[in-house]
């Protein structure tokens, strides 16, 4: 498994210059030391650069997956695509608000974009974390919206605007994602010093992390996600989804969701009622004929298995899942 930690490093030497330039081409990188593989041309809309949706987006339910320069948004469940958000830097993780409205962290330039339902324009830009923001979620009780940053501070926007008000844990030096139960604690997960994960959460009111300890080893940090009375907690270094049920300072494993069709290379899930995506990527052959493949899946929930969809129009290098509901009519 190539690691998020590597990635999130060679990215930062690359900020500096301009833009992906350093960082080969067309894509940052996103794996190990060594020749990152070419994937076969993907057919995208000739829209001359800009972002675009097609005037359905705006009725239809929407799936949003990140890329590494763009968002591909999809109808929900079809999965047919609708449009694509441009100008992104290493976007890694989405979330989305009672409205709709759908966030979504830019690692490259410390800063979380806010789009409405089916929007292509930026209605929100908010700066800071500017240490690498990587997930996001927002408060249902307040509207607040949290993002968590490589960089080791979660910064919590008050009504997902201004200047945030920033937290940090002694016992954790790197954030990765972060989820809102529904009574507006906030979990976290990440890694400290030595890149041992770690898990943790913000009681509402609270002004400092309580760090929880799971019965079940993760190796490395990947997407969370509150679910009912659950907590489900991805492993970049697994193919499955764990379900834990948190009481005090101690999450029991109460589910596994194993995870087939090749899933190999996730972040951040997105689970919709009993649907799980995954945004993944794969890799097959060997030397030089190497290649990448990269899919949204579909999975039943908590069941997992085989995928039961699979989306490849417009992806590179997926990150991150969210879906947005069509606002009422």
């Amino acid at each position: 498994m190539r690691s998020l930690d590597f990635m999130l490093y060679a990215l930062s030497s690359c900020v500096a210059a301009a833009m992906l330039a350093g960082c080969g081409g067309s894509q940052p990188p996103i794996g190990a030391p060594g020749a990152m593989p070419q994937t076969s041309g993907i057919a995208t809309q000739a829209d001359g650069g800009k972002s675009w949706t097609l005037p359905e987006a705006l009725s239809d339910d929407l799936l949003y997956i990140a890329n590494s320069t763009t968002v591909t948004v999809y109808s929900y469940p079809q999965g047919r695509l609708e449009g694509t958000l441009r100008h992104f830097y290493a976007p890694q993780g989405e979330c989305v608000d009672a409205r709709g409205n759908v966030f979504i962290t830019n690692f490259g330039t410390g800063q979380t974009f806010e789009y409405k339902h089916g929007g292509t324009k930026r209605i929100e830009t908010l700066k800071g974390p500017t240490a690498g923001p990587i997930g996001c979620s927002v408060d249902p009780t307040t509207g607040n919206l949290a993002v968590s940053a490589f960089g080791g501070i979660v910064a919590i926007y008050k009504n997902a605007h201004g200047k945030p008000t920033e937290y940090t844990d002694p016992q954790i030096a790197k954030f990765y994602w972060c989820t809102y139960d529904t009574v507006g604690d906030l979990f976290v997960d990440g890694q400290d010093s030595g890149s041992g994960f770690r898990f943790a959460e913000l009681r509402k009111g609270s002004h400092a992390f309580t760090d929880i300890t799971l019965n079940q080893p993760i190796g490395w940090p990947a997407g969370v996600q509150w679910h009912g009375n659950r907590i489900a907690v991805g492993d970049q270094n697994n193919p499955v989804i764990y379900e834990f049920k948190i009481s005090g300072t101690s999450g029991s494993k109460v589910g596994t969701t194993p995870l087939a069709s090749h899933a190999d290379i996730y972040k951040q899930f997105w689970i919709e009622k009993q649907t799980l995506i995954l945004p993944n990527e794969y890799v097959t052959g060997k030397g030089s004929r190497l290649k990448a493949h990269f899919e949204g899946l579909y999975f039943k929930y908590p069941a997992g298995g085989t995928a039961t969809k699979r989306i490849t129009a417009g992806l590179r290098f997926p990150t991150a899942a969210v879906v947005s509901a069509a606002p009422p009519k």
